[in-house]
């Protein structure tokens, strides 16, 4: 098995040159799967592992749009249709200068295997662009989105692709996306999730990923027979899904103590409380400001610039009991993790994509502590949307309650297949291998039932 591991990964990097993060989430995904390989030889007779590492469908494109002053800019649009053995292409669209073939490449891939875990019938894919929303005018933003959209039209649909939000775009971006392609195909579809509640949108979407993030780290902590209640918690980001994420550990009686953006982080030792996290939301919602001004505002927080010098991130310097990674991936290396440990957190659940390096999750594993990755932690806002999908096709909308309380039991129920995987394959408490072993075998025994496609 390591000979075929080895030699997998040599053609993964041969065939995508410059793609890291793309060979970083195969890699971890190919050694949770030796032993499953090893065990089930017709998967490797079949090559499909080989497959789903194979997007079916990229889209690359052109994306010409006017700014406010009249002069032209050219941004890049992707769409990485990766696998729809189980349902329609399902994942979201990120604007964001950061915005590589590689990076969507990678998301897609783990967005295959978290999609299988919600138990709901949706494929994975990814896309978005290099545009970067942030200091655009509303109009700017508007005419970008409206070229972006009128590619991308052609490619997607309710039983095709069904796009939805990510970093870059919330709801201001899916209101034009969504416009102008109910303008170009003239119909009203439920062909984006993360829709305003007026025009098809769920209940509970926009909370969805950081309260899911949340209810996981919770049924970890009742494996040892514990609760948030009293934790003190470590949050990266300030988008929306750090926001849901302090929100929900204050409601289940937990206490955030850092937020962070791209130019540094805030360290509140008071805890950030349901008021502070109003004035947070208004500050990155509405006014579209730096996280500084929470020190300014509050004095109990204390300010830290981003250094670039430094070979790891404060912010995972302190002390704690959880943590949970909700800004962007590969935020916490193995330094990090070693800080972590260091300050007593013992469970750690990501909100974001693959935010911890393979040192750190090497950390993590050997030290035997409550790791929930992403594709298992964070499913939560893409069962949301699968929710929502099924709100489209039934022409009804659910109650909050409603939404909050399937959100809740699909986290139970992913929780239980990793822990249920990782036993069946001898690595009990490894929740790494059970999210990994558990969204691959659906995914290959249905591409098993549909043969060589």
């Amino acid at each position: 098995m390591p000979e075929y591991v080895a030699a997998l990964m040599a053609d993964v990097k041969a065939k995508n040159p410059s793609e890291p993060e793309f060979h970083q989430a195969v890699q971890e995904v190919v050694d949770s799967l030796s032993i499953v390989l090893d065990r089930h030889p017709e998967y490797r007779h079949a090559k499909v592992l080989e497959r789903i590492i194979e997007p079916e469908r990229v889209i690359m494109f052109r994306v010409p749009w006017m700014d406010d002053h009249g002069n032209i800019q050219v941004n890049r649009g992707f769409r990485i249709q990766m696998n729809s053995a189980i349902g329609p292409y399902k994942g979201g669209l990120r604007f964001h200068p950061s915005v590589t073939l590689g990076i969507l490449k990678f998301l897609a891939f783990e967005q295959v295997l978290k999609n299988s875990l919600t138990t709901l019938p949706m494929g994975g894919g990814k896309g978005g662009s290099d545009f970067d929303p942030k200091g655009k005018s509303d109009n700017e933003v508007m005419r970008f989105c409206q070229s972006f959209m009128s590619e991308l039209f052609r490619h997607i649909g309710p039983d095709t692709d069904v796009p939805a939000g990510d970093i870059g775009v919330g709801g201001r971006e899916i209101g034009y996306l969504f416009g102008q392609y109910k303008r170009l195909r003239n119909e009203f579809t439920g062909v984006f999730t993360g829709k305003g509640l007026n025009w098809g949108g769920s209940l509970i979407r926009p909370e969805a990923t950081g309260y899911g993030a949340v209810y996981f780290a919770a049924e970890m902590l009742s494996t040892k027979g514990q609760t948030l209640e009293g934790k003190k918690c470590l949050v990266s980001g300030s988008g929306n899904v750090a926001q849901y994420t302090v929100e929900k550990i204050n409601q289940l009686g937990g206490k955030a103590l850092t937020l962070s953006d791209s130019n540094g982080y805030i360290y509140d030792e008071e805890g950030i409380s349901k008021d502070k996290l109003a004035f947070m939301m208004e500050l990155k919602n509405v006014r579209r400001g730096r996280i500084k001004e929470y020190s300014d505002k509050y004095k109990s927080a204390a300010y830290t610039p981003i250094d670039p010098k430094i070979d790891h991130n404060p912010l995972w310097d302190h002390k704690a009991d959880c943590a949970f990674p909700s800004a962007t991936q590969n935020e916490i290396n193995g330094k990090d993790a070693q800080n972590l440990l260091k300050n007593k957190v013992y469970a750690v659940a990501e909100g974001a994509n693959m935010p911890t390096t393979l040192d750190g999750v090497k950390v993590f594993l050997d030290a035997g502590i409550l790791y929930g990755p992403g594709k298992a932690a964070n499913a939560g806002g893409v069962a949301t949307s699968g929710l929502e999908m099924s709100q489209n096709s039934m022409r009804l909308p659910w109650t909050r309650n409603e939404v909050d309380d399937r959100l809740h039991l699909i986290m139970k129920n992913i929780h239980k297949t990793c822990v249920d995987m990782a036993n069946r394959f001898g690595t009990p408490g490894n929740y790494v291998n059970g999210a990994n072993i558990g969204g691959f075998l659906k995914v290959a025994d249905s591409m098993m039932d549909q043969g060589l496609v």
